[in-house]
């Protein structure tokens, strides 16, 4: 792709990331407009230091390279969509990814509606490279070098970053096919110790500053505390699943997730969350540090959002590769369509903290090519 023809938006988030994007775009004779997106907490008053010195990293980068930052602020629409996907999925008792959706709602969504539709492409530091797919290319794992013919249909692959670790097709796996034709990634063919060596090389404020973690916009505000402010609590039995003992009292089900072991705050244990009633409000609990309960090797998935190209008419491949959250591994397994939208995955082996609503996302055998994802029902 020629991007000296392109109009490019940067995502600039004050990360060493990011910070490379602009950078490698520049050292290519670029001139690329920069964009700061404001989410943070639902009150202005708890607003962190962490999102302020983002704030100012992002402006420190895109002075050095003199582009200009502009401030669009996401706020509103971050709290009136994806936080409604995620209270609703909570209080199911399900466990949803808000990460996953702030991709397809936010940063390619919401930032498009307010200035992204202006720019040809969208630049961000995820960890995923993409691929042109022209409609006479093999499908589903092989790839080309072959150019698309003047005219012919082009579509566009999620593919894989080389580095493990970092990743982040799994976040990436629920944007819209027009969000990825739009989205460009400088820095996904990169290791992150390539990353941190160019942003110390090119004294880049931010060369050392820690990766973010956990979810995009809460800053320090705690997980339970953001859920409890919009679902309360709602206190019930925690159970042994085998013998049906009472272990103690939860605070709302919404608080645990399946396959968790850390904060439950029960004696006699390790205890690890195997399952939830939500009819009857009961917590069940497995004893032991690796209890096979913990664990499944087949289960449902529904509601498949394909990343395969409109050029690749192939289906599914029975042989997958999945994740089912922000790992470095890929797991083999089997899928099977069960009909009405429904697919069984038969993994080669036990998975540990499988739970519905979470996105099951595939790849190809290789896992190199995204296939897609879908939300866990069991």
């Amino acid at each position: 792709m020629n991007l000296k023809d392109k109009r490019i938006a940067v995502l600039l988030s004050g990360g060493v990331d990011s910070s490379v994007v602009l950078y490698e775009l520049v050292r290519q004779g670029l001139h690329p407009d920069c964009f700061y997106i404001k989410i943070g907490p639902e009150e202005e008053e708890e607003w962190d230091c962490s999102s302020e010195e983002d704030l100012e990293m992002a402006t420190a980068v895109s002075h050095k390279y003199g582009c200009k930052l502009e401030v669009v602020d996401c706020h509103q629409e971050y709290w009136d969509q994806v936080t409604a996907y995620t209270m609703e999925k909570v209080k199911a008792g399900l466990t949803p990814n808000p990460d996953v959706m702030c991709n397809r709602l936010i940063k390619f969504g919401a930032f498009d509606e307010k200035r992204g539709h202006d720019y040809d492409l969208i630049a961000t530091g995820h960890y995923a490279q993409t691929e042109r797919d022209p409609s006479n290319l093999p499908c589903l794992g092989e790839t080309t070098d072959t150019p698309p013919q003047q005219g012919e249909a082009e579509g566009v692959w999620l593919c894989t970053s080389p580095d493990p670790v970092k990743d982040q097709t799994d976040f990436l796996a629920q944007i819209y096919d027009w969000q990825l034709k739009k989205a460009l990634f400088p820095i996904g063919h990169m290791m992150k110790e390539e990353v941190r060596e160019i942003a110390e090389r090119e004294h880049l404020v931010n060369a050392k500053r820690k990766d973010s973690q956990g979810i995009c916009f809460l800053g320090k505000i705690n997980y339970n505390d953001y859920i409890r402010r919009y679902l309360g609590e709602q206190p019930g039995d925690v159970l042994e699943l085998e013998t049906g003992k009472r272990i103690g009292q939860h605070k709302g089900l919404w608080f645990h997730t399946i396959g968790q072991r850390h904060g439950l705050g029960f004696g006699g244990g390790p205890w690890f969350v195997v399952k939830k009633d939500m009819q009857q409000n009961i917590l069940y609990v497995s004893k032991g540090y690796d209890p096979q309960t913990a664990y499944k090797q087949e289960f449902l998935f529904k509601d498949f959002h394909s990343l395969i190209p409109a050029t690749c008419k192939e289906p599914l491949p029975s042989d997958i590769t999945f994740k089912i959250r922000h790992t470095p591994e890929f797991h083999h397994a089997k899928l099977e369509a069960k009909g009405d939208g429904v697919f069984l995955v038969c993994s080669d082996a036990p998975i540990h903290g499988v739970a519905p609503g979470q996105f099951c996302v595939l790849y190809d055998e290789a896992h190199h090519h995204c296939l897609g994802s879908g939300e866990i029902t069991l």
